[in-house]
């Protein structure tokens, strides 16, 4: 199956490498480009695409107001937000209005085509180390969405899957949580699964959003 893809970035020699990138690959093709914010949402309305690649900085409507758009309308698209700095104080905003996963631009070609196939299928594309040094750094300082969630939210899981949560939110992979809980990876994998069926979330990088949201995790203070 092909996966389609919508560029949005207001640089078109970004545009058109990105596009050159992805349309390389068979089983990529870029259905269209925006050069803002504005016409992301449009072009994605109309195209549907799987993955929408989304500047962080554009003009009329950034990336973050355009992510919140599409998720809001219900579009199905999973949103990767591209960013210059790897701790781009934007991204966990980005992640927090509906972004799946984020990548830098200097990406090299084959690992920004990888992370589209990723991100397409569902998958978390944030590696933990990354995850927990944006959230550590950022889910102190920025507004929760409104109204904020609160511990009830987490009502509907079991104990198990608030611990499979935390750890998550935690930056440990599949397989350090199973280690932890003495518990097999398919197992864990399961709980996943239940945690983002029962809380309505798309992915795992939402899920761990929500645990900081919630207060089920609380930012560690920063190492002097």
């Amino acid at each position: 199956m092909t996966v389609r893809v919508v560029v949005a970035d207001d640089q078109e020699l970004i545009r058109a490498g990105l596009r050159t990138v992805l349309d390389a690959r068979p089983d990529l093709s870029v259905v269209g480009e925006a050069a803002d914010g504005v016409e992301a949402v449009a072009v994605a309305t109309r195209t549907r695409p799987d993955v929408v690649l989304m500047d962080v900085r554009m003009p009329r409507r950034d990336g973050i107001a355009a992510t919140r758009d599409l998720v809001a309308a219900g579009n199905p698209a999973r949103v990767v937000m591209l960013t210059t700095f790897d701790l781009d104080e934007h991204v966990y905003a980005a992640l927090r209005a509906g972004a799946s996963a984020f990548l830098l631009k200097d990406t090299r070609p084959a690992d920004l085509a990888e992370a589209v196939r990723v991100v397409a299928r569902g998958e978390a594309l944030l590696a933990p180390t990354v995850t927990r040094r944006l959230l550590d750094r950022y889910a102190d300082r920025l507004p929760a969405p409104a109204p904020a969630p609160t511990a009830d939210a987490l009502a509907v899981l079991t104990a198990r899957e608030r611990e499979v949560l935390t750890l998550t939110a935690r930056a440990l992979s599949n397989a350090e949580i199973a280690a932890r809980l003495h518990l097999s990876t398919a197992t864990v994998k399961t709980h996943v699964s239940a945690i983002l069926t029962k809380l309505g979330l798309r992915d795992r990088i939402q899920a761990v959003v929500l645990a900081y949201d919630t207060g089920l995790v609380r930012p560690e203070p920063p190492v002097r």
